[in-house]
């Protein structure tokens, strides 16, 4: 028997993903907005988050959680990192014991420095909690373009079955049994999109793209790992696949912040004309937090968080960078 789907967000990635499980499985995906529930089951589009893009008739939109959830084997969670816990509450009293739940955010939330999963197993105790993460832009894989992803879960049997309902021919799905590090390098290397973004709207270069992604991957490896996560993670797809995506495509939604950054703009109206919430801005407080919390030196993180919260311009963060003492490759800085 086939596997029913219920995806709560509606934006472009949860919309992606709903289009991928609707050619595997049936799927019903919940959107806020009620023109976006008519338009992808009378139009079998999402013209607001996935312009151009055709969704497979398959996938039936719903107007309420309860109806989403109330029938589905697998629930997947494409809401933002800040609003994550709240629709979770919402749909708890519908969704039948021991679901597995699939966390598609990548951000932490403020405030309880919580992983997804982490309030998934506080939310839902007894349901298996997942995230599927890699490098994994929207439009692209709307587009039918290849790209693949980890779905990362502690027990590897619900994820090998769990597997099949992402994968399609273009869609590599591969499992991972470490939550930790795969949560944590989806949430961490937005905050390195920012600063590359910076850089790339400063005009700084490749070369100083390149350097800040690579000494990007170190500095957000050494949280990871002093956090719970395994050293190999973040030099797969969700560490190091992740991050070259999303400092390097003009898709990204978190380089187009920082972007904006480097031109001088001011990020209250960068935030205002986005369609889409950009995780890393407001995760950067939590990692910032979680940097003194472990004793990890985080010096790209600490000047992006200096420019989007303490009023600094972007070239006072390239010179704070230079100004560190240039020791070995291994130490940070």
């Amino acid at each position: 028997m086939k596997l029913k789907v219920g995806l709560l967000g509606g934006g472009s990635w949860g919309t992606t993903v709903a289009s991928l499980t609707a050619r595997n499985c049936p799927t019903t995906i919940w959107a806020r907005n009620q023109a976006t529930v008519d338009d992808i089951n009378n139009n079998h589009r999402n013209e607001k988050y996935l312009p151009g893009a055709k969704l497979p008739k398959t996938l039936k939109a719903a107007n309420t959680i309860e109806e989403t959830v109330r029938d589905a084997d697998v629930i997947v969670m494409g809401i933002p990192a800040q609003h994550f816990r709240e629709v979770l509450k919402k749909a708890r009293p519908h969704i039948r014991p021991w679901v597995p739940i699939v966390s598609l955010a990548k951000g932490l939330e403020i405030g309880t420095k919580m992983r997804m999963t982490e309030i998934i197993e506080a939310e839902m105790p007894g349901h298996p909690a997942g995230v599927l993460t890699g490098p994994n832009l929207a439009k692209e894989i709307a587009a039918g373009q290849a790209a693949a992803s980890v779905i990362a879960m502690v027990d590897d049997t619900i994820a090998s079955r769990l597997q099949s309902i992402f994968s399609t021919g273009l869609f590599r799905v591969y499992t991972n049994e470490d939550v930790v590090g795969c949560e944590l390098g989806g949430a961490l290397k937005n905050i390195i999109a920012i600063a590359t973004g910076m850089g790339d709207g400063a005009n700084a270069g490749d070369n100083t793209k390149s350097a800040i992604i690579t000494r990007g991957l170190a500095e957000l490896t050494r949280l990871g790992v002093a956090m719970g996560g395994q050293p190999h993670t973040f030099s797969g797809l969700a560490g190091m696949g992740d991050l070259i995506a999303t400092c390097s495509s003009t898709q990204s939604r978190n380089r187009y912040v920082g972007f904006n950054l480097g031109k001088g703009r001011k990020i209250e109206d960068i935030i205002d004309e986005m369609a889409e919430v950009a995780e890393g801005v407001k995760t950067a407080k939590v990692v910032m937090e979680l940097a003194m919390e472990y004793q990890i030196e985080m010096p790209i993180a600490t000047e992006v968080y200096k420019v989007l919260y303490q009023g600094d311009t972007v070239n006072e963060a390239f010179r704070g960078l230079l100004k560190r003492e240039v020791g070995s490759e291994a130490e940070p800085g």
